[in-house]
């Protein structure tokens, strides 16, 4: 069995009791980075072994992790924050999982975008999650396509590289289509910079960022 459980995106309240009792009872935690889990494991004091689970290493390590879990072992996967598979691994593990017959089974719980999306005063009523927008290769061919979409857009940005997100796209959507910036959220700086694109760039280019990024802008013709 491989469960797939949601941790706190900041405050560690924010994790659901029976993500605390699948954690006590399974085998095996993979984690995105053990260091960030055992600080949460350590919270709650719960003692289980940890493997490291990333995108560096995801696929040395798949088979031999099936090959654990076919012979009956429970395992929980972790990431540094949010629910895995979005923008995280574990899109790999489960599919395969699925094609061997082991059971996979995902939490509800805490991740990033729902939060934003709901505080931003941007329609909830249909959006579309881009997470984490191309460096280079195809980023230009997916904000001239983007610029035509009338669904609320939501992405995930780091810090150094917020301004000038904001600012492609004030130039391929419009400096005064409306957004919304959510940052640190569920921690004790949180904060929701609502505006116009333009605007908030030049908010943020003139007071200076610092981490986890959600952006929301409201689609063509909201």
């Amino acid at each position: 069995m491989l469960y797939l459980v949601p941790s706190p995106i900041g405050n560690l309240k924010d994790i659901t009791l029976r993500a605390i009792e699948v954690l006590k009872d399974a085998d095996l935690i993979l984690a995105e980075d053990t260091r960030t889990t055992s600080h949460l494991l350590n919270h709650y004091a719960i003692k289980k072994p940890l493997s490291p689970y990333h995108q560096h290493n995801e696929h040395k390590v798949l088979q031999h992790l099936i090959n654990q879990l076919l012979e009956g072992k429970k395992m929980a996967l972790v990431t540094d924050a949010g629910t895995p598979g979005i923008s995280d691994p574990a899109f790999l593990l489960v599919r395969e999982c699925i094609k061997v017959g082991v059971l996979v089974e995902c939490l509800p719980g805490a991740t990033a975008f729902v939060p934003a999306l709901v505080n931003s005063g941007i329609p909830t009523n249909r959006f579309v999650f881009e997470g984490f927008l191309p460096v280079k290769k195809g980023r230009q061919t997916l904000l001239k396509k983007l610029a035509e979409e009338d669904r609320t857009m939501i992405f995930y940005e780091s810090p150094v590289r917020l301004v000038k997100t904001l600012e492609e796209l004030a130039t391929y959507f419009g400096g005064e289509r409306q957004c919304c910036v959510c940052r640190e959220l569920t921690k004790m700086f949180e904060e929701n910079k609502r505006g116009t694109l333009r605007e908030v760039a030049q908010y943020f280019r003139e007071k200076g960022v610092k981490g986890e990024i959600v952006i929301i802008v409201e689609g063509l013709g909201k």
